[in-house]
């Protein structure tokens, strides 16, 4: 069938039948799905146009009745997704008020450090870059970038132990 003969006759059927497809997919879903169903179910028919039998009412209803059953076979399988994600254990999650407390902390911290160490570390922390990449960007080699994040990374966990050292309550060595 050439194309411009194809697109009349599918025009044709589309004005002809979308409100008993309509009617169909609305007596058996919600409204807003209905709409989703009616343009798949002309979608898949337009792509299949070519199988289109003389009357084309009933090939289209059961093209429908599939793309409904697929659509209630996806929501199904996302409502089982849904009901296993609430049923696993969460994951602690701090108080906001904890994570802006650690996350003021770490901002203290890093303004101790000297520039170098915090460009050495905000690069693979923050701009998510890998040592290779980071060294690329710090202009320097690997190697001499790899020393750089030791010793910076060294001088975070000292200075944030620094600032938790206040907070800790004092230990007693116990003599025997």
């Amino acid at each position: 069938m050439p194309a411009d003969d194809a697109a009349t006759s599918f025009d044709a059927a589309f004005r002809a039948h979308v409100r008993a497809v309509r009617a169909y997919t609305l007596r058996r879903t919600t409204p807003e799905d209905a709409a989703d169903i009616v343009a798949e179910t002309f979608a898949v028919a337009w792509r299949r146009w070519d199988d289109a039998p003389a009357d084309p009412l009933p090939w289209l209803l059961g093209i429908a009745r599939r793309v409904l059953a697929n659509a209630r076979r996806t929501s199904s399988r996302a409502s089982r997704a849904a009901a296993r994600v609430a049923a696993e254990p969460r994951e602690w999650a701090p108080e906001p008020g904890e994570a802006i407390a650690e996350a003021e902390a770490v901002r203290a911290a890093l303004s101790r450090l000297s520039p170098v160490d915090r460009e050495t570390l905000m690069l693979v922390a923050w701009e998510e870059l890998d040592p290779a990449a980071a060294a690329r960007a710090a202009g320097c080699s690997r190697p001499t970038f790899a020393v750089r994040l030791h010793r910076a990374r060294r001088r975070l966990a000292g200075e944030l132990a620094a600032l938790d050292a206040p907070h800790r309550p004092p230990t007693t060595e116990v003599v025997t």
